[in-house]
This record gives structure tokens, C-alpha cells and sequence, in this order.
């Protein structure tokens, strides 16, 4: 690294430290390899518009590992990524708690081979990639039900977000969306879908990235029944048509 990176790898570990997060020098370089390849790999298909060395670090690693401020990671627990796009924020999570069994979830053929690549060069193990859409993969004998908890960065329209979500987490797990507004509106009309979908929000938490006035808001719903047999519906109505 040249010394603009060490100084904001300097400013990366004390975000962590902020987060409560410690990582080993294997690590460290995990996550530089994987700031290397998203480079790499975008500079020839449509990875993220975010390149910059230091907003990388901020706004999709740190960004990601701060799902710490509403889930207990340092155990072995089941995560589904649904729409994982660059592989966020499942890989950085997988980096920091490698004892977490993560799947990651994209329907473009193109990211599968991006993030194939990233797993087999930083060397991670029990994290697998799934080519589909979510409403296919959460079917009976798939992923339905199977997860102790599913995360989502990607953007929807909330209760689109729920019924491609809820139906992978178990009775008595988590779904946990990663926003970057105030759900006010928009929690208001998806409340009868989470409710459906066997889900009951337990709350919202807003934050600021550290040492930044980048704002994040997280929407936590627990999984307090199971999902009905017809949900989520087939591929494309959850968008076209979202539960009210």
C-alpha cells in the first residue's frame, strides 16, 4: 500500500474500533485484496460507482460490518445476502466473523463469477453463491425458512423488500434491512406485509457511519411466524404488485 492507503487504513481500524470490531493483519489484507479485485472487475462490468479507496472503506465495508449495532455476530449462525450485488454486505461480514455460514444471494450471472473469484482468492470458506432470484430460491426444499437471519442492501420498495426476505428466516430469527432514510412512509404501508409474511418489526435503529455524517438506518423485523405457503409470489409480481 502506498502511504495514502496506510493513512486511511489507519482511519478503517478506528472505525472498527468504534464498532467494537478487532481484526487480525490476515484480515486487514482479506480486505484489501477485495478492495484490489472490486476495482479490477468493475473497470470492465457494472460493479459500484463508488471506487474511491477511502469510500470503499467507509461506505460499503464499514457500512456493512455495522450490522454489529443490532445482531450478535461473533457466533456460528446463518446469514442469507439477498441481492448481494458487489458482495455487500455479506463478504465483509464473512471477513471480519469468519465463523458465520453465509450464502449470497444475486440474479446476474456476471456479479456470481465476480463474487466466485473474491471468495476463491481471499481464501473463504462456508460462504457458498447462489445464481437466482429470491422468489425461486424461497421455495419449499430451497432456502425457505433455513436462515437464522437475512440481510438485504439491495433497493426496494419495503414490503417488495419483506416478501423477498422474510420467507428465508426461521421461526424466531431476523430480517435486518440496511436503509439509508427514515422508514417512516414507507414502514407505514408495508406494515400489513411484514405482518403476513409472519414478521413483526422490533425496531428501528439510526446511526451515522463513524467519524462521518453519512446517515444509516437499520429496520430490524423478527420472524415470529411462518410465512405463508403462497408467498413470495412468482418472480416479478413482489415488485409489480407489493402486498398493501
Amino acid at each position: 500500500m502506498d502511504n495514502l492507503k496506510n493513512f486511511y487504513f489507519d482511519q478503517f481500524k478506528e472505525d472498527l474500533n468504534e464498532l467494537d470490531i478487532y481484526l487480525g493483519e490476515n484480515q486487514f489484507d482479506q480486505f484489501m485484496q477485495y478492495y484490489e479485485i472490486l476495482i479490477e472487475w468493475n473497470s470492465f462490468m457494472n460493479l459500484t460507482a463508488i471506487t474511491d479507496f477511502n469510500d470503499v472503506l467507509k461506505k460499503h465495508f464499514i457500512d456493512s460490518l455495522s450490522l454489529v449495532k443490532v445482531a450478535f455476530l461473533k457466533k456460528e449462525i446463518s446469514i442469507i445476502d439477498v441481492g448481494t450485488g458487489a458482495g455487500f454486505p455479506g463478504i465483509p461480514l464473512k471477513i471480519a466473523f469468519p465463523d458465520l455460514d453465509i450464502v449470497l444471494l444475486d440474479s446476474l450471472k456476471k456479479r456470481i463469477h465476480f463474487l466466485e473469484e473474491v471468495i476463491n482468492q481471499l481464501g473463504l470458506k462456508n460462504i457458498s453463491v447462489i445464481h437466482g432470484r429470491a422468489e425461486d430460491y424461497a421455495k419449499e426444499n430451497r432456502g425457505r425458512e433455513k436462515f437464522d437471519l437475512c440481510v438485504s442492501r439491495a433497493v426496494a420498495n419495503l414490503s417488495t423488500l419483506s416478501e423477498y426476505c422474510i420467507p428465508f428466516v426461521k421461526k424466531k430469527g431476523k430480517f435486518i434491512c440496511y436503509k439509508s432514510e427514515k422508514l417512516t412512509d414507507e414502514l407505514s404501508n408495508a406494515k400489513k406485509a411484514i405482518s403476513i409474511l409472519g414478521g413483526k418489526v422490533e425496531k428501528q435503529v439510526d446511526f451515522f457511519l463513524p467519524s462521518s455524517k453519512i446517515y444509516r438506518n437499520f429496520l430490524v423485523i423478527d420472524k415470529v411466524k411462518e410465512t405463508p405457503p403462497k408467498f413470495p409470489r412468482k418472480a416479478g409480481l413482489p415488485s409489480k404488485e407489493p402486498i398493501r
